[in-house]
C-alpha cells in the first residue's frame, strides 16, 4: 500500500528548498580532512559533515560509472553539487583492476574524450571531474566480481575468497585486495579532494564476532599500506553483517599508526536488522533507535570516532513500510547529526537497464526527482 505523502509540498517548492547555487571554484572546506573525537574536521579545525551520494556503475557489469552514455560527467557532477551534496562515494569492483578492459564506446556517448580509454582511466577521469567541481570523493572497494551487490554469493561476501578455490571466477587473496586498493588510489595521491577510501563494502558472514575480528585485522593491514602512499587519507571501515553492525569495535577497535584518520561506517536500509526477525520496515522508533545506539552510535556518543552512515535509501514512490523506515531514520539522523551517504544518484541499474527506484535523477541524468527524500535530506544537511 502506498505511503501518504500529502504533507510534503509539490516538486517546485521542494526544488526551491533543496537547490544550492554554486560556482565550481567555491570550496566547501579546506582539505586535508582528519578526525577529532566524533567529528570529521578540515585543515582549519572546522567540523565537516559528509553529506554524500553514491554514484555506482564501476562496480557493476559494464565496469564504468553510470550515465556517461547519457550525460557529460561535468554536468552530472554539477547536478550533484546543486542538490546540496558535498561528497560522492564512488564504488569499484576488483575485477576492473584485474581486467581493466577498454570501455565500450556506446557506454561513453556523452563523454567522447573518454572513448578508447580503459576502465581504470575512465574511473580516474570521473574522480578528477568530481573534484574539479569542488566535491570530495570517497573511493569504495565495493565487490570482487563486477556485478550487482549484495547477496549471499560467497565469492563476494568478504575481502578475500582464496579459501573457496576454483568456485570463484575472480579469485582474490587479502594481498590481491590490498594491491587493488593501492592501484586505484595511487593516481589520486596529489588530489586533495580525494579525501579517503571506504576499504570494503558490506562484509558479511555467519560468525559475527569472529568475522569482526578477522575483518578488523585485514582493514588495519590495508590502511597501513595505503597510508604509506598518503598518510592524510581517511580510512573508512564498515561494520560487518552488511555493514549493519559495528559492535565489535567496542572490544576490538581498529588501531592505526596514523592518528586521527579513522572513520567507521554503517549501512541502514528498511530490510536491515541482522540478528532479528523484524527488519526496520516494521520497527517502532524506540526499537529502531535502540539498534542504532548499540550498533554504531555508541562510538559517537563516547567521542571515540566518527561514523559515516554510508548507505541509506528509499523508493521515489514508497510503500507504507518504506516510509515508516525512512521517517524513523530521518528522526534518528536529525537527533544524532551523523554524516551520511544516500544510495544512489543513478536513475537506472546497469543490468537490463532496470529502473533504479531509489535514484535521485530522471533518465536524462540531469533532472532531479524532487520528492520527499531530497527535502528530508536537505533538513539534515542544514542542521
Amino acid at each position: 500500500m502506498p505511503a501518504n505523502l500529502s504533507l510534503y509540498p509539490d516538486a517546485e517548492l521542494i526544488r526551491g528548498n533543496v537547490t544550492v547555487p554554486f560556482h565550481p571554484r567555491d570550496r566547501l572546506f579546506s582539505p586535508p580532512l582528519s578526525t577529532r573525537g566524533r567529528d570529521i574536521v578540515d585543515r582549519d579545525g572546522k567540523r565537516i559533515k559528509l553529506v554524500s551520494v553514491n554514484w555506482y556503475g564501476a562496480s557493476d557489469i559494464y565496469m564504468v560509472p553510470g550515465g556517461l552514455d547519457i550525460q557529460n560527467r561535468t554536468k552530472i557532477s554539477r547536478t550533484i553539487r546543486e542538490l546540496g551534496f558535498n561528497s560522492v562515494r564512488l564504488p569499484y569492483a576488483d575485477e576492473i583492476v584485474r581486467k581493466n578492459p577498454v570501455v565500450e564506446a556506446e557506454l561513453l556517448t556523452a563523454n567522447q574524450d573518454l572513448v578508447g580509454l580503459r576502465a581504470l582511466d575512465v574511473y580516474a577521469a570521473v574522480v578528477r571531474t568530481l573534484t574539479e567541481t569542488g566535491l570530495a570523493v570517497i573511493i569504495n572497494n565495493h565487490i570482487t566480481q563486477a556485478r550487482w551487490c549484495c547477496d549471499g554469493y560467497p565469492c563476494d561476501m568478504g575481502w578475500s575468497n582464496s579459501d573457496l578455490g576454483p568456485l570463484c571466477p575472480i579469485r582474490q587473496t587479502e594481498e590481491d585486495w590490498i594491491q587493488d586498493l593501492i592501484t586505484v588510489m595511487e593516481p589520486h595521491i596529489d588530489n586533495p579532494l580525494v579525501v579517503g577510501v571506504d576499504l570494503r563494502n558490506e562484509v558479511r558472514g555467519f560468525a559475527g564476532r569472529f568475522l569482526w575480528d578477522s575483518w578488523a585485522s585485514a582493514a588495519e593491514h590495508a590502511a597501513e599500506r595505503l597510508h604509506r602512499l598518503e598518510p592524510r587519507w581517511l580510512m573508512i571501515v564498515e561494520g560487518v553483517q552488511s555493514a549493519n553492525d559495528i559492535r565489535g569495535a567496542r572490544d576490538r577497535p581498529i588501531r592505526l599508526t596514523q592518528q586521527n584518520r579513522l572513520v567507521y561506517s554503517s549501512h541502514v536500509y528498511g530490510w536491515s536488522g541482522w540478528g532479528s526477525l523484524v527488519p526496520y520496515w516494521y520497527r517502532t522508533y524506540k526499537s529502531f533507535a535502540e539498534d542504532m545506539d548499540k550498533n554504531w552510535e555508541y562510538l559517537r556518543e563516547t567521542d571515540t570516532a566518527p561514523v559515516w552512515v554510508g548507505e541509506i535509501g528509499a523508493p521515489n514512490s514508497p510503500s507504507r513500510r518504506d516510509y515508516h523506515y525512512w521517517k524513523n531514520l530521518m528522526k534518528y539522523l536529525r537527533k544524532c547529526d551523523a554524516d551520511f551517504a544516500y544510495w544512489a544518484i543513478n536513475p537506472r541499474k546497469p543490468k537490463s537497464d532496470a529502473t533504479e527506484t531509489y535514484g535521485l535523477l530522471q533518465d536524462d541524468w540531469e533532472t532531479p526527482v524532487y520528492d520527499y527524500r531530497l527535502l528530508d535530506m536537505a533538513a539534515l544537511r542544514q542542521k
